[in-house]
């Protein structure tokens, strides 16, 4: 359920606006990249992905970890730097953590679908596949979306490391402050380099059509990771992609 205007426990002073922006933001929850939908206070300039705005219950359960509760935290717990089991990235603010396993989990990690659909491509969310990675060719380690014909793997950790690859700098590199206008990485070259790479043999014409449907299917999975995994955003993050 969507709401226009809510009032928030991490932001008390004032109301939180409902609102759709094309351009990316930093979360003041979880500390992490968002795009799409978020709740924003115009006055303070703070946001917040609509999974850290709206929290249904404070609990939470996970195919993944069957025998694990998570818990919503406004903080990590403990004294130890601790990282997301879905994306492998640090946690920093928000997290959902299992006390009994230690395991722990981005809001956004923790909400990612288990299918993402365009219409003509699926996309199925698993935690662990035996096929490499079409950005850093290992098996393995984190969670990953592969297509359902079984040609297309992207580990959520690889999208979280571009992402920052591009961005940290930008946010750290300017005390903090929120910039206006960033851009998408461009991941034409690393699906080329990927290919290439694994000494797969064709036609030019089909290496570019492979990469491009490789292409559109990492354009689906960053705008899920990014906390709205609709087909608008999806088009957004790809008209992003194709200005840098």
């Amino acid at each position: 359920m969507k709401y226009t205007e809510i009032s928030h426990f991490s932001h008390p002073q004032h109301k939180l606006i409902f609102e759709h922006t094309e351009f990316p933001f930093k979360c003041d929850g979880c500390k992490e990249i968002g795009i799409g939908s978020r709740y924003k206070c115009c006055i303070c300039d703070y946001d917040l992905h609509t999974h850290c705005a709206i929290i249904p219950s404070t609990t939470l359960f996970h195919p993944f970890y069957n025998k694990c509760t998570f818990q919503f935290m406004q903080t990590p717990p403990g004294n130890m730097a601790r990282y997301c089991n879905a994306c492998e990235k640090d946690i920093n603010g928000f997290v959902y953590h299992c006390k009994l396993c230690g395991f722990d989990l981005h809001p956004c990690c923790a909400k990612l679908p288990m299918v993402l659909n365009d219409g003509e491509m699926k996309l199925y969310l698993y935690r662990k596949v035996s096929s490499p990675c079409h950005r850093c060719g290992r098996k393995g380690r984190s969670w990953s979306y592969r297509s359902n014909c079984k040609n297309y793997n992207l580990h959520v950790a690889c999208v979280r490391e571009m992402l920052l690859e591009n961005w940290d700098k930008l946010y750290m590199g300017h005390g903090g402050r929120k910039l206006e206008r960033e851009v998408i990485p461009c991941l034409q070259n690393t699906l080329y380099a990927a290919h290439n790479s694994r000494g797969r043999k064709g036609s030019k014409g089909k290496v570019k059509k492979c990469c491009e449907i490789a292409g559109f299917a990492v354009q689906i999975v960053i705008s899920a990771v990014l906390g709205d995994p609709t087909a608008l955003i999806a088009g957004v993050v790809g008209a992003l992609m194709s200005r840098t």
